[in-house]
C-alpha cells in the first residue's frame, strides 16, 4: 500500500474554505436544480394533461389520467435518469468528470424544450412524443448525479466536504420549489386572462383552449437554469484526483490546482507513477479485491439508495392524490383546470418550503458535526416512525383532521432530506477509489432510480387497489393509499437496516477511505 500522498491532493484536503469551493457548489447545484425541477415538475402537469387530452363527460375526477397514461408519464423520465446514472457514472471514469459534464446540460436543455413542445394528432400521440423526450431528459439528468458528486468531493477539503456536497444536493430543494413557484405564476396568469373562466367541471368552459399552453411552458422553463450554467461548466478545470491519479498527469494536475488554490504545486511524477505501480490501487471493479475490499460498502450505498426513492418519490410524484384522498385539496370537480393546476402547484410549495428544504439544509449544517451513518440512520427511523403516524390511524386524519396528515407529512419529509435522501447521494462519492468513483456512484444511484420506478408505478398500483373496508359510512374510499403509506413505511425500516453496511468517512481523505493510501494515525481508518 502506498505511504505518500501527493502534494497537490494533500493541499486539496487541508485547504481552507475558499471562493472556489462555493464557486463549484454553484455550477454542480445549479445542474441539481434544474434535475429537481425537471423531474418534479411533471406532477404538477399531469392533471391539467388529463383535463385536456381524456376529459370523460360526467366524471367525478376530471383529471384523471387513465393508470397505464398516468404511470408512463410520471416514470419514464426516472427510467432514463437510471441509464444515463449508470453510462455517465461508467464514462466520467473512463474520459475524465469534466469532459463529459457539458453534454448533461445539453441534453437537459434541448429535452425540456422538446417536451413543451409534444405534438401529435391525437392524446395518444402527444403522450408518446411527450415521453420519447423526457425519457432523454432523465438521461441527462441521470448523468448529473455521479458527475457533480465527484467533481465536489474530489475538489472539496475534508473538514468539510460532507457539506460541500450535500449543498449540491440540497439545491434540489429549490428546484422543486422553483416547480412549484412557476406554475403558481403562469397558473394565475392564464387565471387573470380568463376571469369569467367558471368552476365546474365543464367540458367546454373548464379548461379553455390556451390551457394547452400552460403545462408547455412549466415544462419549458426547465431548460432556462441549464443554459445558463453551461458557460461556468466548460470553465472548471478536471479534478486534480482524476487527473493525477487516473490519468496519471501529475504536472497537469498541479497547474490546475496551482491556480485554483493560489499556490505553488510540485508536480511529483516519481509519486504518481509509485501510487499507479501498488496492487492496491490496480484491482478492477469485477475482481475479488474489490469485492473483498468494497462488496458490502456497495450493497450498502445502493440497497439504501433503492429503499429511499422508493419513499421518495412516490412521496413526491403522487402528493396530488394523497392530499386529494385525504380532503386537504378540493375535489377536482369543483375547480376549472387552472385553478386545480393552481391548487396543486401551492400545496407542493407549501410542502418544500415547509419540510423538503429545511431537511436538506439541517443536512448541510451537521452532516461533518454528528456523521454521515448517524444522520442516514435517523433519517430512517424517523421516516418509518412520522409513515406509521399517518398511516395506522389514516381514517381519523382523512375524516377528521386533514391538517394534521399534512403536517405528520412534511415531517418525513424532512427527515428523508435530514436524513438519507441526502446521505444516500453524499456516501458512494466518498468511499470508493478514484478510477472507479463516479462509476460506483453511477450504479447507487441507478439503483435509487430503480426504487423511484418501483415507487412510482407501484404506489399508483396499491393506491388504486380495489381494497375494500367497512366503517361508519360503509366503503371507505382511498383504503388503498392506507396500505401505499404501510408499504412505504416498511421500506423506510428496511432503509434504516441496510444502514450498518454503510461507513462513515467524516473527517477522513478520500485516499484514506478506499484505501489507496496508508490512514494517518487515529483517524478510525483500518487499512485492507
Amino acid at each position: 500500500m502506498a505511504r505518500q500522498q501527493l502534494q497537490v491532493l494533500s493541499a486539496l484536503d487541508a485547504a481552507k474554505t475558499q471562493f472556489y469551493h462555493f464557486t463549484a457548489i454553484v455550477i454542480a447545484g445549479m445542474g441539481f436544480f434544474t434535475d429537481s425541477y425537471d423531474l418534479f415538475c411533471i406532477s404538477l402537469v399531469t392533471k391539467l394533461i388529463g383535463r385536456i387530452y381524456y376529459y370523460v363527460p360526467g366524471s367525478t375526477n376530471p383529471g384523471s389520467l387513465p393508470p397505464n397514461v398516468n404511470a408512463a408519464i410520471n416514470g419514464v423520465a426516472l427510467c432514463g435518469t437510471l441509464a444515463g446514472q449508470l453510462f455517465f457514472g461508467w464514462i466520467g471514469d473512463k474520459m475524465g468528470r469534466k469532459r463529459v459534464y457539458g453534454v448533461t446540460l445539453i441534453l437537459m436543455v434541448v429535452s425540456a424544450i422538446a417536451s413543451g413542445l409534444s405534438f401529435g394528432q391525437t392524446p395518444k400521440g402527444v403522450v408518446a412524443t411527450l415521453c420519447f423526450f423526457r425519457f432523454w431528459l432523465g438521461f441527462g439528468v441521470g448523468g448529473d448525479y455521479p458527475l457533480s458528486a465527484t467533481i465536489m468531493s474530489e475538489y472539496a477539503n475534508k473538514k468539510t466536504r460532507g457539506a460541500f456536497i450535500a449543498a449540491v444536493f440540497a439545491m434540489q430543494g429549490f428546484g422543486i420549489l422553483a416547480g412549484g413557484i412557476v406554475s403558481i405564476i403562469v397558473a394565475s396568469a392564464f387565471q387573470a386572462a380568463y376571469p369569467s373562466l367558471p368552476y365546474q367541471t365543464d367540458p367546454v368552459g373548464s379548461t379553455v383552449p390556451q390551457a394547452d399552453y400552460v403545462w408547455r411552458i412549466i415544462l419549458m422553463v426547465g431548460a432556462i437554469p441549464a443554459a445558463l450554467t453551461y458557460y461556468w461548466r466548460m470553465k472548471m478545470p478536471e479534478t486534480a484526483r482524476y487527473t493525477a491519479l487516473v490519468a496519471r498527469n501529475a504536472k497537469q494536475a498541479a497547474s490546475d490546482m496551482a491556480t485554483v488554490l493560489n499556490v505553488e504545486m510540485e508536480a511529483e511524477p516519481e509519486i504518481v507513477e509509485r501510487l499507479a505501480m501498488e496492487p492496491s490501487n490496480s484491482y478492477g471493479l469485477f475482481s475479488k479485491e474489490f469485492l473483498r475490499r468494497h462488496g458490502l460498502h456497495l450493497l450498502g450505498t445502493t440497497s439504501t439508495w433503492f429503499f429511499i426513492d422508493i419513499a421518495f418519490y412516490s412521496q413526491s410524484l403522487f402528493q396530488k392524490d394523497i392530499f386529494t384522498a385525504v380532503g386537504w385539496l378540493p375535489s377536482a370537480k369543483t375547480m376549472s383546470a387552472l385553478r386545480e393546476t393552481y391548487m396543486i402547484a401551492r400545496a407542493q410549495t407549501i410542502i418544500a418550503l415547509c419540510g423538503t428544504i429545511p431537511g436538506y439544509w439541517f443536512t448541510v449544517a451537521f452532516i461533518d458535526y454528528i456523521g454521515r451513518f448517524a444522520i442516514q440512520l435517523m433519517g430512517f427511523f424517523m421516516m418509518t416512525a412520522f409513515m406509521l403516524g399517518i398511516s395506522i390511524p389514516y381514517l381519523h386524519w382523512k375524516n377528521t383532521d386533514p391538517t394534521g396528515f399534512v403536517v405528520m407529512y412534511a415531517f418525513t419529509f424532512f427527515f428523508s432530506n435530514f436524513g438519507p435522501n441526502a446521505t444516500t447521494f453524499v456516501v458512494p462519492a466518498e468511499i470508493f477509489p478514484a478510477r472507479l468513483r463516479s462509476t460506483c456512484h453511477g450504479i447507487s444511484a441507478a439503483c435509487g432510480k430503480a426504487g423511484a420506478i418501483v415507487g412510482a408505478f407501484g404506489f399508483l398500483y396499491a393506491a388504486e387497489s380495489p381494497v375494500k373496508a367497512l366503517d361508519d359510512a360503509g366503503y371507505a374510499p382511498g383504503i388503498g393509499v392506507q396500505n401505499a403509506l404501510y408499504v412505504l413505511a416498511a421500506t423506510d425500516f428496511l432503509g434504516f437496516l441496510f444502514t450498518f453496511l454503510v461507513p462513515d468517512a467524516k473527517g477522513k481523505s478520500l485516499e484514506e477511505m478506499c484505501g489507496e493510501i496508508e490512514p494517518e494515525e487515529g483517524s478510525g481508518v483500518v487499512s485492507a
